[in-house]
């Protein structure tokens, strides 16, 4: 069985050597990068399962590698900044990153962080090939692909995710917390207009599709998926 790897992607040599030697420590095969564009190249060259990635950095920064990274991979991203600002945060999450840590950060928390993620990655690819469908609309998780009416829909990895778990529980209200717990794979507690801004979106690429279901607001509790039986 071959060993997970983790791509470090830091600015900071003495942070890259310590979370290298914990990580290693966990049995993770790890490569460094001290630069975004570095950080790029590994994708292909190293095809790592997860990147633990810096804001700042040279060259590029985090935000700059986690836009073009999502342009064509799922390759979970937990960012790791000295930046604990909500705004950060949200514009983390909704750029697609599957987590957010700030420095300094206990380790400990850091791989538990890690193992959650993965845990997470590992539950989709577990459903793979699974597919929810309801009155012209397909949402195929296993090759992320969302079809309206037989059209294939431009939809980023987080706000598929977000709707295939809504449609695969029907009818059941998620709170915003909740949301975030079951989609992004870890308990994020403060600003959750994430999913709001995650919900608007979906609904301007959904509105008009069926009159069948909705993506549907519960006031003062969260967000369902509401299908006629």
């Amino acid at each position: 069985m071959r060993s997970i790897k983790v791509l470090v992607a830091d600015d900071d040599k003495n942070i890259c050597e310590l979370l290298r030697l914990y990580l290693e420590k966990e049995g993770y095969n790890v490569r460094l990068a001290y630069d975004g564009e570095e950080a790029l190249g590994y994708v292909s060259d190293f095809r790592p399962d997860l990147i633990l990635l810096d804001v700042m950095m040279p060259k590029a920064d985090g935000w700059q590698v986690l836009k073009e990274l999502r342009r064509e991979s799922r390759i979970p991203v937990i960012m790791i900044t000295a930046k604990g600002q909500t705004y950060d945060k949200v514009l983390g999450l909704e750029l697609g990153a599957d987590d957010y840590i700030t420095k300094p950060f206990d380790m400990q928390e850091l791989l538990a962080r890690v193992k959650a993620v993965l845990r997470r990655t590992s539950d989709l690819v577990g459903e793979e090939g699974s597919v929810v469908e309801f009155d012209k609309l397909q949402i195929n998780i296993g090759n992320y692909e969302v079809r309206i009416d037989g059209k294939v829909i431009d939809m980023p990895p987080k706000e598929l995710e977000l709707l295939y778990f809504l449609a695969k529980n029907p009818n059941k209200v998620f709170t915003r917390d909740q949301l975030l717990d079951k989609v992004w794979g870890f308990e994020y507690f403060g600003d959750s207009r994430t999913i709001d801004v995650h919900i608007k979106r979906l609904r301007q690429k959904l509105e008009g599709v069926s009159d069948r279901w909705e993506l549907k607001t519960v006031w003062g509790v969260g967000y369902k998926f509401e299908a006629s039986v």
